[in-house]
């Protein structure tokens, strides 16, 4: 693991780590300003991972290990599809499919004021960021991005809305653009929001249209890039 800890994480970059590898040094780097997702922790100077998977990067300077699974942990900055499951005075109550149920305060819209307190029915489907994600208290949700705006959040209405891995859900979030939702997009109008948390909603004018996605999504996991287009192709030419 000597290689591990030389403070160089672009050679672990998309490489299998594992529990106890050591895939960072932050003495060694010139901005220590670093963010860290699930799989990493820090001990003094060294990022060690907790879980199996794939060391991920994204631009400016945020890592994480990803794996597939069904289980989701709250990160702050994730964006995560949430069902509204009840409403009290001051927040909803929204599940995310972690091992809490999150609190999605009443004021955390755009322009949020208690004389526009949005309505969302149980079972509203919604579009949302973790701000507030500390082990053993409940996370916290907004509707908003860091700097106030709505930025696509909120409910998302019609569509149908599918479960999957949260390796999956990285995947089609990953850039480039995941293959399958390039190809598709190429032929077919349709929506996709995905969450970090293993769910993705598809919404389209017509149904069909949803259902071929969604089924192309789900079945994308296990396929390589090429594999992906391949089967793309196919569907797209019994679509037509």
């Amino acid at each position: 693991m000597g290689d591990k800890s030389s403070g160089m994480p672009s050679t672990l970059v998309d490489q299998p780590v594992v529990p106890g590898d050591v895939v960072l040094d932050v003495s060694t780097l010139t901005n220590r300003a670093i963010k860290l997702g699930g799989g990493l922790r820090q001990d003094a100077d060294l990022i060690r991972v907790t879980k199996g998977g794939r060391l991920r990067f994204s631009k400016p300077n945020k890592y994480w290990v990803e794996s597939s699974q069904m289980r989701y942990v709250p990160f702050v900055e994730d964006t995560v599809l949430g069902i509204v499951i009840d409403s009290k005075a001051d927040n909803f109550l929204v599940d995310i499919k972690g091992p809490a149920i999150a609190f999605l305060p009443v004021l955390a819209f755009e322009g949020g004021t208690r004389r526009n307190i949005p309505k969302f029915e149980e079972g509203t489907l919604i579009y949302v960021r973790v701000v507030k994600a500390n082990p053993g208290t409940n996370p916290e949700l907004s509707c908003t991005d860091a700097s106030g705006k709505a930025a696509g959040f909120g409910p998302l209405k019609d569509g149908f809305m599918l479960e999957c891995s949260t390796g999956l859900s990285r995947m089609l979030l990953s850039s480039p653009t995941s293959p399958v939702l390039e190809e598709f997009g190429k032929k077919l109008s349709f929506e996709v929001a995905v969450g970090l948390n293993g769910r993705v909603w598809v919404n389209a004018e017509s149904p069909s249209t949803v259902i071929v996605v969604s089924n192309a999504i789900l079945k994308s996991e296990s396929l390589s890039s090429t594999q992906q287009r391949i089967m793309a192709h196919k569907l797209l030419e019994k679509v037509h």
